[in-house]
């Protein structure tokens, strides 16, 4: 009796220890292939700022201040409950008012595209913004709607320039402001010129600013205020170390379905050709064939992508690869903000005909969808088949992606 319970011991040690063999080699695997595909310290990708620039960008963040009309700040619409988003499919700037649905339902200016969060934005490497990438530092110089003459070197102050001049966002789209609507930039300048206004007439907003740029009130200037913002961004929402980070190098368990989701990730389910390095992006453009919400870019239902940046017709229906940071956090997915469901919008990548209705769309829409699916054709991602348990093991890993911003945010005056 003695004997036969001592070898069932001894099976069990065996069977055991081959199971621990097996995860740990599992784990080992899944390691190397983060490294593989460029994960690094969460550290190494921050970007030193001036600490007086961040407290003063914290400010212009939170103020509605910063737009002409004084109804937006940057924190109406990226929110800390929201993963630094705004929760709703489309954003909605000027003359809206509330938070998330109650945003969307309150009326207001539509943007029609999905808000993105901030997560990473300006760190090393990271020099490509907005869905289109109409601000693109790739190649050194700065390629954006200023042409020749950037306003700085810096592609994320180059951002930070853009969304107080763009009607409907934080300009009201209203016959009193028809004429700013000449997509210049001397009246961009001259907006400039009036947002610095209404911000120094803040006494701690002034007072923020002159005493991070050294400067009288007088002679703030605009770039100041984008490169205070930008200096925020940067410190507020920089990259921290995510249960992946510490997995990977300090050695900590995952679950075993976010292993199974991590394996998935970096080999079968091919996510890691395009979601890859320190932000889980490419920075590149790709064709993912979600359905359209709301009226477009181009309108009537349709956004041309990366197209209306460089007129290449290849580059329809194309948009920048979005990091996955905190992804678990800034549902609805896609450029359109069509997909509620994370599994869902990874099911669109591999196999978007499975959830897509087209008694739900037009004509010319559906029209506008095939041709979106032949660009997908194109994508190293056609010929995948992921079933839902796996679908379900990539959210569970998706969710180490996951941390909190520095501080948190609210909206000012």
């Amino acid at each position: 009796m003695r004997f036969a319970i001592k070898i069932g011991l001894c099976f069990a040690f065996a069977l055991a220890s081959q199971a621990s063999s097996g995860s740990e080699l599992r784990d080992q695997v899944l390691r190397d292939a983060a490294l593989k595909a460029g994960l690094i310290e969460a550290e190494k990708t921050h970007v030193k700022v001036e600490p007086e620039f961040v407290a003063a960008g914290k400010l212009v963040f939170q103020s509605k201040r910063l737009s002409l009309n004084r109804e937006t700040a940057c924190a109406s619409c990226h929110l800390d409950r929201f993963g630094s988003a705004d929760g709703i499919p489309n954003a909605v700037g000027t003359q809206g008012k509330g938070q998330g649905v109650e945003r969307l339902a309150a009326g207001g200016d539509i943007i029609p595209r999905n808000t993105l969060p901030f997560w990473g934005r300006g760190g090393v490497g990271f020099n490509v913004f907005f869905w289109d990438g109409k601000v693109n530092g790739t190649d050194g110089a700065v390629v954006s709607q200023f042409g020749p003459l950037p306003p700085s070197s810096d592609p994320l102050v180059v951002a930070a320039h853009l969304p107080p001049v763009e009607i409907g966002e934080m300009i009201t789209d209203s016959q009193k402001n028809d004429e700013l609507k000449t997509e210049t930039i001397s009246t961009a300048q001259s907006i400039y010129a009036l947002l610095v206004g209404q911000l120094i007439g803040d006494s701690d907003i002034e007072q923020a600013l002159t005493f991070a740029t050294g400067k009288q009130p007088s002679q703030i200037v605009y770039l100041d205020v984008a490169t205070a913002l930008a200096s925020f961004i940067r410190e507020n929402f920089k990259v921290q170390p995510t249960k992946l980070h510490r997995f990977v190098f300090d050695g900590i368990p995952l679950t075993d379905q976010e292993r199974r989701g991590g394996l998935v990730f970096y080999g079968k389910g091919g996510c890691s050709i395009c979601h890859n390095g320190a932000y889980f992006t490419d920075f590149d453009f790709h064709a993912v064939p979600f359905p359209q919400a709301g009226f477009g870019k181009n309108g009537f239902g349709i956004d041309y992508g990366r197209f209306n940046e460089t007129l290449d017709p290849d580059d329809r229906y194309k948009f920048r690869t979005p990091p996955l940071l905190n992804v678990t956090k800034t549902a609805p997915y896609s450029h359109s903000g069509s997909v509620a469901d994370l599994g869902d919008a990874i099911r669109f990548h591999v196999d978007p005909l499975a959830l897509y209705n087209a008694t739900r769309f037009s004509d010319a829409q559906r029209v506008e969808y095939y041709s979106a699916l032949k660009s997908w054709s194109r994508e190293p991602l056609v010929g995948i088949a992921l079933d839902n348990e796996e679908i379900d093991d990539l959210v569970a890993f998706l969710a180490t992606l996951e941390y909190d911003s520095a501080t948190q945010v609210e909206e000012t005056d």
